[in-house]
């Protein structure tokens, strides 16, 4: 399978030059990505947190709000390109954005575990308070991000003042073909664990299976995007992201595995982590969960849930057209998700 998808993703490539050649246009330049101008500080293992400047847009929401990306993917699809970056349009709306940027496991990352991602989470959310002397921040977690977030603010209440999950799975009993594929009956999560860390092709092999003739139609769509200059950035910067996963820490991926999508910890309230309860209902933070509406690896229900089982009373949900990655990036995000977060926000963090 992992042949596959790199054989499929170099005929791709082959065919857009091709096709700009037959049709004499210049051949596609490698596509510039994560431009929002920023700052760095170093966090442990590799990780940092990133403070986008906004010295240009004056700042006109007081609170900072930190942005937590998946654990398994690199965070730059929070900032791809311009015109398709949650992190610019946040900036250009006047909130103070920081980023936490997990970082790429080694090797001896194996054995980084549940609890340990989780702290790191937790240094970074106090990195952020201490930094802009606040003692409440807004937190948005996206896809596992959105998860690791969930559990943080469930633990550290008092601290998150408006809390955020796009594409994040909470309730993984809905969580569809992916929940169907590590059913205990037939997948041994401590069997992928015991081998070290769980490598970006091994997990795209079963997203792939999720849509297996994605990479099919790509292929025939490279005679269009060829003369299609916009068409032709957006997906060179989608496949160049695609194509820059980053493995999975064993113990922490042992841990995802059976206690989130087998034994669905967070919905039974028996979820512990760092030795201590995450129970849901102590979220009692303005929250709202963003949904998109043809996601196969978060379905909508799967996310939904987390509003049945939150102590907040001021709820909102906000659903946007396309899948798991389009409704970050894709076109109706811009026009529909980015606006409609921001309107949230605001009065929130003020």
């Amino acid at each position: 399978m992992d042949e596959l998808i790199g054989s499929a993703r170099t005929m791709a490539t082959a065919w857009t030059e091709a096709a700009a050649t037959v049709a004499g246009i210049p051949l596609p330049r490698p596509p510039l990505l994560a431009q929002t101008p920023r700052d760095e500080l170093s966090l442990e293992g590799g990780a940092r947190l990133l403070h986008f400047r906004s010295d240009a847009i004056p700042k006109t929401v007081a609170r900072p709000i930190l942005l937590v990306p998946s654990l398994i993917n690199r965070w730059y699809v929070l900032d791809l390109r311009p015109g398709a970056s949650l992190v610019e349009a946040l900036v250009g709306a006047g909130f103070d954005v920081w980023l936490l940027d997990w970082g790429v496991p080694e090797a001896e990352d194996r054995y980084l575990d549940w609890d340990s991602v989780l702290a790191r989470l937790g240094r970074a959310v106090r990195r952020v308070q201490r930094e802009t002397r606040h003692a409440a921040i807004g937190l948005l977690g996206y896809c596992m991000g959105g998860t690791l977030s969930a559990i943080h603010a469930a633990q550290f209440a008092d601290g998150i003042a408006a809390f955020v999950t796009l594409c994040a799975p909470i309730d993984f009993s809905q969580g569809g073909a992916l929940r169907r594929m590590v059913d205990p009956s037939w997948f041994d999560a401590d069997a992928i664990a015991d081998a070290g860390n769980v490598a970006p092709d091994q997990m795209q092999a079963g997203f792939s299976a999720l849509r297996p003739t994605l990479e099919a139609a790509k292929l025939m769509s490279q005679p269009d995007l060829a003369l299609d200059p916009k068409a032709r950035e957006a997906f060179l910067a989608l496949e160049a992201w695609a194509s820059d996963n980053i493995p999975f820490p064993g113990e922490a991926y042992r841990r995802y595995i059976r206690e989130m999508y087998q034994g669905n910890e967070l919905i039974a309230g028996t979820h512990r982590a760092n030795g201590q309860a995450a129970q849901l209902g102590m979220i009692k933070c303005p929250t709202l969960v963003i949904t998109a509406s043809r996601d196969a690896i978060c379905p909508p229900a799967a996310a939904f849930a987390l509003l049945r089982h939150i102590g907040s009373t001021d709820t909102s949900v906000l659903e946007v057209p396309g899948g798991h990655v389009g409704a970050v990036i894709g076109s109706r995000a811009a026009k529909e998700m980015y606006p409609g977060l921001a309107r949230w926000l605001a009065p929130r963090l003020a």
